[in-house]
């Protein structure tokens, strides 16, 4: 079940053989194996890429922290920005993809640098990941550095007003950010502010042979010795299984706490200026028991006042009520929006289909019979989104000023990927206009594709950002049921 196998350090380019083990791991992806990838500090790497890459290297991590000359030296201790960046253009040039730039961000280090690092998303096709500061042995650890990802993601909403968010696979420890025109796109690894040990699959082999199943913990189980002495191969699959079944549910006891300690100490404070929501923290225990993430607090809105927080009450006659449903009569209804002013309405939903190997590659190609499949899926999106009035019974026909729809090819799980954005000006949202051109793009990819494959899988289906009417801007968490 193994598909991807990352070489990280230490430094892996000081091996003498970094070049012929990248090649011996590059023979197994005839046996399954997707991603070769290596984390390196970019600095002795440049003149090993050509061949790293000839070997089947197909994915690349650089840890950079600044993209000041000088603070890198002093960060670092050496000399050497320009070689990180001749390795990441480089990388780029070469065909590698995805290229990963880590920075870990600290308060008063290089905070002040993140949207620069967004920035360079606009020309270089690169995925930039902020990552939440850690304690870990030997760091000197001060929890004053910690800048949590929400507050890096509000000063990169106030450069650019039109980031949008992207899917995140179940594993996936990223949570993924875009700006439409941009080349390469932005997330954060959100250690600290939220967990997500839960869906964390990594499991990691020591240099000396001993198995992790947790960056965290301390425990490992000795498999070289275990190798040396040939024993079967069951017995070895079942020593491996157990040390995964004893994966933790969340961080080793040491970093729990200083994330518990950063948690209880938060105040209320603003998620949207614009939308005037606030939140709360929840209590550290009930954060960590959810399987995905924290929920915020309730809201209770009233006519002519202030916004005030409530907790859950099934029982409240505030309850939220259903739009489309007659007060009076409990029937369906068409709202009435007449006398509510016309604003700019902007919608943005995205999902996925899972097509299989076989039609991915044929689709990549462009060599299905039927087509070119992703032009037509595009252009199947687009008029939905026109005719949703007509689709959906209770929706009122929009005049809509502009739709788009991207579909992006992930091969990791050999996915099309669509996200859709509408604009109109009225008296009514477009989210339903949004989801409606995914749902038909994803349809369309299912139909041109039905002959090569029919076990596809739609998925991940969502609005994850709108703007306008009386509710203003809102963006989704990000976190997804699988």
């Amino acid at each position: 079940g193994v598909n991807k196998i990352r070489l990280t350090g230490g430094e892996p380019t000081v091996r003498s053989d970094i070049i012929s083990l990248v090649g011996e791991l590059g023979k197994l992806k005839s046996q399954g194996l997707q991603t070769l990838a290596i984390t390196s500090n970019g600095i002795a790497l440049k003149r090993k890429l050509p061949r790293l890459a000839e070997n089947g290297l197909s994915s690349l991590n650089i840890s950079l922290d600044t993209l000041d000359p000088f603070k890198f030296e002093l960060i670092t201790r050496r000399k050497g920005f320009e070689r990180v960046m001749e390795s990441i253009e480089q990388a780029i040039s070469l065909g590698i993809k995805p290229v990963k730039v880590n920075c870990v961000v600290m308060r008063g280090v290089n905070d002040q640098e993140v949207v620069d690092f967004v920035e360079l998303t606009r020309t270089m096709a690169i995925d930039v990941r902020f990552i939440e500061y850690m304690p870990f042995d030997g760091n000197k650890w001060n929890e004053k550095k910690f800048v949590p990802y929400k507050e890096l993601l509000d000063n990169i909403r106030n450069k650019y007003h039109s980031v949008t968010k992207l899917f995140d696979d179940s594993n996936d420890t990223s949570k993924a950010y875009h700006i439409p025109e941009f080349v390469g796109r932005f997330g954060f690894i959100t250690s600290m502010s939220d967990h997500f040990c839960g869906s964390c699959n990594r499991l990691r082999i020591t240099a000396d042979g001993n198995l992790k199943v947790c960056l965290f913990g301390n425990a490992e189980v000795n498999l070289r010795d275990l190798l040396r002495e040939n024993i079967p191969d069951q017995q070895l699959l079942d020593i491996i299984g157990a040390a995964v079944k004893n994966k933790k549910k969340q961080h080793a006891a040491d970093l729990l706490e200083v994330s518990k300690r950063w948690f209880n100490s938060q105040k209320i404070h603003s998620i949207s200026s614009s939308s005037h929501m606030y939140h709360r923290p929840l209590a550290f225990n009930q954060l960590i028991s959810s399987p995905f993430g924290y929920t915020h607090a309730s809201y209770s809105k009233k006519s002519g006042s202030s916004d005030t927080m409530r907790p859950p009450d099934t029982n409240t006659t505030n309850s939220p009520t259903l739009s489309h449903v007659d007060s009076s009569s409990g029937r369906a209804s068409m709202v009435n929006v007449s006398k509510k002013p016309s604003t700019i309405r902007t919608a943005t939903a995205c999902g996925r289909i899972r097509i299989g190997r076989e039609a991915f590659n044929l689709v990549l190609a462009n060599s299905l019979k039927k087509g070119d499949v992703l032009t037509v899926s595009q252009i199947a999106g687009i008029n939905a989104a026109k005719h949703t009035g007509y689709l959906i019974p209770l929706c009122h026909p929009l005049l809509l000023s502009h739709v788009s729809v991207d579909l992006r090819m992930e091969e990791r799980d050999y996915s099309v990927e669509i996200t859709a954005k509408v604009e109109c000006e009225g008296k009514t949202g477009v989210e339903m206009e949004a989801l409606t051109a995914v749902s038909v793009s994803a349809l369309t990819i299912f139909d041109m594709c039905k002959s090569v494959d029919k076990d596809m899988v739609i998925d991940n289906l969502r609005v994850i950002h709108k703007t306008g009417g009386k509710s203003g801007e809102w963006s989704s968490s990000g976190k997804l049921e699988q």
